[in-house]
């Protein structure tokens, strides 16, 4: 009878420190990963900022066959595996390594398979040796120690070399496998492409079809890390045409599962719920309850990022009712119970709390367990602070006596020596997942429990206490090379420091956590772990307010006397809560900004233009601006957060109303006091002529060519361009050369939108560019599809691409798109459909009859970010549907002034605007307002 050696974790690509790969089962290689049925909740409950280029690796171990080694305690638990007499049995041995990897226990995961190593070197037995060594490095890496996991993976790769034999071969690429894995870690998704390149031919050489697709999605995910995504979404679908030919199987349902958790963090939510549904109705078929729990999950996970509540809770609670697994339930318990705390549904929350608990005090000591605890307590301190009591006071009221933490190296207490954790349960929760931290020997798991528990220090107001914790967290998390955790106690230690009026030590502590940002935006995330996987975060909760409260800190340290280095870093600043803005709407770094010197692109290159910053603060709006010739300066309006936003949003609502031209101009005037009032002398003695916004907020959602000086509107006084950073755009002038365009327009809405109104006037509209002097080919109604849109542009050279078609920016990007003759083109799309080999080929893009989401305050972000993602180096947008006929004449307006070629862009939009200005049935600014350029001015 052949027995078997396993590399219990050999599929795994590194995604984050905490995952736990693989469960126990006698059918040891069809066991699905613990781990994949788990990620996606604690992605959901984490930052869109570092979820951007992420593809997930979430197949089973994979189980090599070595002759001569045994399986036979697979089943036994923990403790009973530690008291067997293991020395003479290696075999033993690494299985007992394997359960206490899958349970979260590396470090003695490692002490266990080094002495397994050693064991198999006396015998001699090369090929054990080596898949010993190939899971030794993976435990390895789940500690962060990545020399001795090179050293490890290293070693095993060169006893494989030269193997010959089915079985061989398998473990060769197993091993392989995990050496791609540690590539990407260390950033060398070149190297670990061609690694799991590599693994791909060998899967297919011993025909290991479920191996050919765990190397496929490795391949995805090696692309995406490049920058190469439209790759990566065309190996991702590879995978889904390499699966439909594969019988049902155990494998099948874990690898579709796979994919449809990659797709959900890709964005294509409808795909991901279509390879999910097919993963649940194999699992089903199969009888299997742990993979029916598992696609159940995964399931919710789509519901909840679709905004479906309803349907997310339904799964969960059909996750708790099929899983077998402990852990799945918890995990599918907290999802739900962070829904239900979103909604304030408190009945409901007091009936799942005691639950949670309950089986909280049952899971084994694991990473995936402390994690689950350290998410239930922050969900205890939410419902806390929402002020909810009733019949709860088990969880919220002052529990004695104090706990006294111990230091993980002195056992000595670890705050200060008279100093008592807050007593609340939520304290009590955390000082306990400390303890199982260090237990465990986890450093990432007991840093992010100690910056909790630092948190609630914080709310109390015990800096000394919360300082001292969240420094100990910190260093932790630092010599874990733990950066996303590290950038969260950055911020923390920045927070505690400026509350103690320590201006100089709170900016340095926020520069550290804005660098470490950066970092892990530029290394794309994905080479990065998620450690806290089961806390509840996103972007605007825990990535945003860095920025704004960076940018605070450092005009408050100026005094009173401004200073241009330090404005100049609060711009820099701004402009990078843009671009870390766009990675979240995209869920992927896909923006290379670049550092741009202001002074070069506005007193030489662009002399009449002058650049502005609105940036709003909790109890203050602040601009900075930047006049020709002129340094950096900055001025402020005391006024709160709120009452700017209600004034911004009763302006919007205003503008798209003919009739309220009375109110547009009182409230117009009360925005141009902040924004402009105070430089108005100083822009007209320059010469200004042109004026570029990089809007912030829900400033982004108004027309600046609107505002109103108490007799003129701005746009009767300057030529207006918005800008989502010059780090994205720097202007240059438009080549002066035959402009050629291809326009696309339907003049009714596709089946199924019958929400969109009619576009009678496109002819005219498409008439009036003709006659401008513009080279056109047109595509209307039936001819207007994505396939032929995208082979007119790159069959010819289109410097500009027009197009009347309805289309909707939202802050969301499932819900930003425009509408062919089909249907959708999703945003996403933009950068394959305007762009010929990945380089930009459109000058100006023009979105005729476009507009924002209705009640979205943050829709102009998918604006923003169909600009981007198209790759156009200006667009031109209307902000909210208008008249069809004034748009004709908008754009006949626009383009006989652009064909001039004397002008800039902005120039060109600036006198069309005046020419519906002009006429009496357009004079009001809900006409002629709406029309904005984003990008390049010139």
């Amino acid at each position: 009878m052949t027995k078997t050696t396993k590399i219990f974790g050999a599929n795994s690509v590194k995604v984050q420190r905490q995952k736990q790969p693989g469960r126990s089962s006698p059918s040891l290689q069809n066991a699905p990963s613990r781990w994949e049925k788990t990620t996606l909740a604690q992605f959901l409950r984490l930052p869109l900022y570092f979820l951007i280029a992420l593809l997930c690796i979430l197949g089973s171990p994979v189980l090599a066959k070595v002759p001569g080694s045994s399986n036979s305690s697979s089943q036994l638990p923990i403790n009973s595996l530690m008291s067997l007499t293991l020395a003479v049995d290696p075999a033993s041995l690494l299985q007992q390594g394997k359960v206490l990897y899958n349970t979260g226990n590396f470090a003695k995961a490692v002490e266990v398979l080094q002495q397994a190593v050693q064991a198999y070197k006396q015998q001699g037995k090369t090929l054990r040796l080596a898949a010993t060594l190939s899971n030794l490095s993976l435990a390895y890496q789940q500690l962060g120690a990545w020399s001795q996991a090179q050293q490890a993976i290293t070693e095993s790769l060169n006893m494989l070399k030269g193997q010959d034999g089915n079985q061989n071969l398998q473990i060769f690429a197993q091993s392989l496998d995990i050496q791609g894995r540690l590539q990407l870690t260390m950033g060398k998704a070149e190297a670990a492409l061609a690694t799991w390149q590599q693994t791909e031919k060998i899967y297919k050489e011993v025909d290991n079809k479920s191996g050919v697709v765990r190397s496929l999605i490795n391949q995805a995910q090696a692309w995406r890390t490049q920058g190469f995504y439209p790759r990566s979404v065309k190996t991702l679908d590879q995978v889904s045409q390499t699966l439909k030919s594969q019988p049902d199987s155990i494998e099948k349902t874990v690898s579709l599962r796979s994919l449809g958790d990659a797709l959900l963090v890709l964005g294509d939510l409808e795909k991901s719920r279509q390879a999910l549904e097919e993963s649940l109705r194999i699992a089903r078929n199969l009888q299997s309850s742990a993979d029916i729990g598992a696609s159940l999950f995964s399931l919710g996970n789509n519901a909840r990022k679709q905004q479906d509540k309803a349907k997310a809770i339904a799964y969960y609670q059909q996750t708790v009712a099929a899983s077998p697994s402990p852990l799945t339930k918890v995990q599918a318990q907290l999802n739900h119970l962070g829904l239900l705390i979103e909604d304030q549904q408190w009945p409901e929350v007091q009936t799942l709390l005691p639950l949670i608990e309950s089986q909280l005090d049952q899971l084994p000591l694991s990473r995936a367990s402390i994690y689950a605890q350290v998410n239930f307590a922050q969900s205890i301190e939410k419902v806390s602070s929402a002020g909810f009591q009733a019949s709860s006071k088990n969880y919220f009221s002052p529990l004695p006596p104090p706990i006294r933490l111990r230091s993980r190296q002195a056992h000595s207490p670890l705050s200060t020596p008279h100093s008592q954790l807050p007593a609340s349960h939520s304290a009590l929760l955390l000082a306990s997942a400390i303890q199982q931290s260090q237990t465990l020997g986890d450093k990432r798991a007991e840093a992010y429990a100690l910056k909790s528990l630092g948190g609630l220090y914080e709310k109390t107001g015990q800096w000394s206490e919360a300082q001292d914790l969240t420094r100990k967290g910190l260093a932790l998390a630092q010599s874990s090379n733990a950066p996303e955790i590290s950038y969260i106690l950055e911020w923390q230690l920045g927070r505690l420091l400026s509350a103690q009026k320590d201006i100089n030590g709170a900016i340095a502590a926020y520069d550290g956590a804005v660098e470490t940002l950066q970092s892990l935006r530029k290394d794309l995330v994905v080479n990065k772990d998620i450690v806290n996987q089961d806390v509840q975060f996103n972007f605007r909760d825990s990535v945003e307010p860095i920025y704004r409260q960076s940018v605070e800190l450092l005009l408050k340290s100026q005094e009173g006397k401004p200073e241009e280095k330090i404005l100049e870093k609060v711009r820099q600043r701004i402009e990078a809560l843009q671009l870390a803005e766009l990675d979240d709407f995209f869920r992927e770094a896909c923006l290379q900004g670049q550092r741009v010197a202001l002074d070069q692109v506005v007193d030489q290159d662009n002399p009449t233009a002058a650049i502005l910053y609105p940036i709003i603060l909790p109890d203050q709006l602040q601009v900075i601006v930047k006049i020709p010739k002129q340094p950096l300066q900055n001025y402020t309006t005391q006024i709160s957060h709120t009452e700017v936003e209600k004034l911004l949003v009763e302006l919007r609502k205003n503008l798209v109303n003919p009739t309220a031209t009375k109110a547009v101009q009182t409230q117009a005037h009360q925005v141009y006091n902040w924004l402009l009032k105070p430089i108005e002398s100083q822009l007209q003695k320059s010469g200004v002529d042109t004026l570029v916004f990089v809007l912030d907020g829900a400033l982004r959602n108004l027309p600046m060519a609107a505002l109103y000086d108490g007799k003129q509107y701005l746009v009767e006084k300057y030529a207006i361009a918005l800008s989502v950073g010059l780090q994205l755009l720097d202007p240059k002038p438009l080549v002066q050369q035959q402009l050629k365009a291809l326009t696309a327009g339907l003049t009714q809405p596709p089946p199924g939108f019958s929400n969109f109104a009619p576009l009678l006037a496109i002819k005219s509209e498409f008439e009036g560019i003709i006659k401008a002097g513009v080279s056109t080919t047109s595509l209307i109604d039936g001819d207007f599809k994505k396939k032929n849109l995208e082979s007119e542009i790159s069959a010819a050279s289109f410097n500009i691409v027009h197009l009347a078609t309805h289309g909707q920016f939202s802050s969301r990007l499932e819900d930003t798109f425009i509408l062919d003759f089909d249907g959708e083109i999703n945003v996403k799309d933009f950068d394959t459909l305007f762009r010929s080999q990945g380089k930009t080929i459109v000058e100006l893009l023009v979105l005729s009859a476009c507009q924002t989401a209705t009640g979205d305050s943050r829709a102009t972000l998918g604006l923003a970010g169909a600009a981007v993602r198209a790759g156009a180096r200006s667009t031109i947008a209307s902000l909210w549907q208008i008249d069809d006929e004034s748009t004709a004449m908008f754009v006949s307006a626009f383009y006989r002034e652009l064909k001039s070629g004397k002008i800039t862009k902005a120039e060109a939009v600036h006198r069309a605007q005046l020419q519906l200005l002009k006429h009496p049935n357009y004079k009001a600014p809900s006409f002629w307002s709406a029309y904005v350029l984003i990008g390049n001015w010139l």
